[in-house]
């Protein structure tokens, strides 16, 4: 035991001191004395810090010893150390039997024990062995408990971190959630998250993408950028070793250590980066996705380092707790961004194929190439314009990212089943198919050539018998009124044959011209028109017969088929009913079921709109030109009235120009 001299007493001190008192401390320095030898003391410190006040101390934990005199009329001299005995870091002995009884009270101000008012060494050495035990238990005691309390909380962090985890599904996101959730639970200030880029199965030949930071202290605009995987850094050698490693300042590294520090954003930012931590995020086959970097461990977490000085007094290392927790932590997220990578990968060649499916729409059917986008397009545009809506029957619709993605993707694949309908009708851009109009041409030509012939056969006959110039002139003019009308029933073919509204007049000279007929080689007669071919000129709107727009309206049909047999899964369960549904109109008169309005899914009632919009100005159609916007509007309103579509949607579509925020100058 180390007895250190106590603080001399001024004589007004000591002429106020009570016979009894001087008593006491002559006995005080006696006891302290005999203190310092005996074995059980060895190790503590005794001071003096009042003439009637012993302190011995071990380690924190320190006894006072007093008479009792003190604790009955001199309790102030025990005040200074109120707040010690209060953390239980004090304990008190007295010497001889206070005259307060209430001794309840004396345990709870910090009473340890109570001995004789003159005792020997021995004694008093035994009770300060059990103070100092029993401030010793309470110490273990407590420290577990805050052990347990950080477990508890930890370990509670890391459920709630490994749940929001394994719910992000966004790469970019989770990656900031990954590196947030590590600076809280080391309370780091600052971090960066890097990622693996390449596919080569020697992680040395691939790169490290720096993907995002964060600082809680300095603001700074952060670039993605690359750099090789190599020992060279910190990241790169914790990437290829598939090891943690800490380092206490970056500025004093290990004469050994193969890497460095570039102090150059520092510099540029005005920061001290002093500890850091650096993890692999490994996944389950052992291969390295990514690091994590921490920098700058705080003592507390809501400090903020606006300073060197700041950084030298608030900046500590990174203990093995941190590390073990970043280890914890970096085997979930490296498990979660895996999945998420995969994740990603999957959804890239699911929309792969799906865009492939509607390249391949339309290399069937060129007059429409870009619709299926389009429509897309506007429909997620309608989509979150209704979610904005605050009035109205919709006011309440919400989308989740995973709706907006389903309604995109029915959007996108809202014409698929024309991949089952024959591909001359798909395109047919006219009344009569190119090799039907080819034919009628050639019969034109061959009853052409006939009037000729039998013309010609007319004149030779009269020039041998030697008709007059009258005769064969009346010839000539016949044969230039038969071509002439003949000419006029080819333009009236042509013009019937136009994709356009068919007028009665046309549609009488079509009728006209299906009676006339020709001499056939084989001496018979055959029609003009075929019945096909008036049939087909006969359509009074479009180019389309009744057969063939049947043909053209089983599309839906087809769409809804091969659509349900795609695994979806259940984000996109809805994807074949929502494409299926876009020809439907409200009043139960659309196709291919005939379906209400009440029974017409949400997402397919705003397609339809969409769809419309584009049919009507689009500019890529062969066989009819663009309507402009305003007038496409008009239609709408008509569809409105005839109880076709939705006014509401039609109204917001129309408020919030939906075609501008999507399409811009397209229309």
């Amino acid at each position: 035991m180390t007895v250190q001299s106590e603080p001399e007493s001024t004589p007004r001190e000591l002429r106020a001191l009570s016979p009894r008192a001087e008593a006491s401390v002559r006995g005080l320095t006696t006891l302290a004395d005999a203190l310092g030898r005996h074995p059980l003391a060895q190790g503590a410190v005794i001071t003096r810090p009042h003439p009637l006040l012993v302190m011995v101390r071990r380690g924190t934990a320190s006894v006072l010893l007093c008479p009792a005199s003190v604790w009955d009329s001199g309790r102030e001299l025990i005040t200074p150390y109120a707040d010690r005995i209060a953390a239980y870091e004090t304990r008190l002995i007295l010497l001889g039997r206070p005259g307060d009884p209430d001794l309840a009270q004396a345990l709870n101000l910090g009473l340890a024990a109570i001995v004789a008012a003159e005792p020997s060494a021995p004694e008093v050495a035994v009770a300060l062995h059990q103070a100092f035990e029993l401030m010793e238990v309470k110490a273990r005691s407590e420290s577990r408990g805050k052990w347990l309390n950080r477990y508890r909380y930890e370990l509670g962090e890391l459920i709630e971190i490994a749940r929001a985890l394994t719910t992000e599904r966004e790469i970019g996101k989770l990656l900031g959630l990954i590196l947030e959730k590590s600076r809280f639970v080391t309370g780091s200030d600052a971090g960066s998250m890097y990622v693996v880029e390449g596919s080569d199965h020697d992680i040395s030949k691939n790169l490290l993408r720096f993907k995002t930071s964060q600082n809680d202290s300095v603001q700074f605009d952060s670039r993605e950028f690359t750099m090789p995987i190599s020992p060279r850094s910190m990241a790169g050698w914790a990437a290829l070793e598939k090891k943690s490693i800490r380092i206490d300042d970056v500025y004093d590294m290990p004469k050994d250590s193969p890497f460095g520090f570039d102090r150059s954003f520092d510099q540029k930012v005005g920061y001290r980066t002093k500890s850091m931590l650096c993890t692999p995020l490994i996944t389950k086959e052992g291969e390295v996705i990514g690091v994590l970097q921490l920098i700058n461990k705080k003592r507390e977490a809501s400090n903020k380092l606006l300073s060197p000085e700041d950084v030298e007094r608030l900046v500590v290392p990174f203990d093995d707790r941190s590390e073990q927790l970043m280890q914890t932590l970096a085997s979930q997220a490296g498990i979660a961004l895996e999945n998420a990578m995969l994740y990603d990968e999957i959804r890239s060649i699911f929309e792969g194929f799906v865009r492939a499916s509607v390249d391949a729409i339309e290399q069937r059917d060129p007059t429409t190439s870009g619709h299926s986008r389009r429509v897309a397009e506007l429909t997620v545009g309608l989509a979150h314009a209704v979610e904005r809506t605050d009035t109205g029957p919709y006011k309440d619709v919400i989308w989740k990212r995973e709706d907006i993605n389903e309604i995109e993707y029915a959007s996108l694949l809202h014409d698929f089943g024309k991949i089952g309908v024959r591909e001359h009708v798909l395109i047919k851009a006219k009344k009569l198919y190119p090799h039907e109009l080819e034919l009628l041409k050639q019969r034109f030509d061959f009853v052409r050539r006939s009037i000729e012939v039998d013309l010609l056969s007319r004149k030779l006959a009269v020039v041998e018998r030697g008709g007059q110039p009258e005769e064969l002139a009346g010839l000539d003019h016949e044969l230039r009124e038969r071509l002439a009308e003949l000419d006029g029933a080819l333009a009236t073919v042509n013009h019937a044959n136009e994709p356009t509204v068919l007028a009665a007049g046309d549609f009488k000279k079509i009728e006209e011209l299906a009676k006339q007929t020709f001499a056939t080689l084989e001496g018979g007669q055959a029609p003009l028109l075929t019945a096909e071919e008036v049939k087909s000129l006969s359509v009074m709107r479009g180019s389309l017969t009744a057969e063939e727009f049947d043909e053209i309206r089983s599309h839906v049909t087809h769409t809804y088929r091969f659509l349900s047999k795609i695994p979806w899964g259940k984000t996109f369960a809805r994807v074949a009913i929502i494409a299926g549904a876009h020809h439907e109109r409200l009043n139960g008169t659309g196709y291919p079921n005939r379906l209400r309005a009440e029974e017409i899914p949400l997402q397919s009632k705003i397609m339809t709109i969409s769809d419309i919009f584009d049919a009507l100005t689009a500019s890529d159609r062969p066989y009819k030109r663009a309507v402009p916007v305003d007038k496409a509007l008009h239609i709408l309103e008509l569809e409105v009235k005839d109880g076709h579509v939705d006014p509401e949607l039609v109204r917001i579509f129309r408020d919030a120009k939906v075609w501008e925020q999507i399409m811009g100058a397209l229309y």
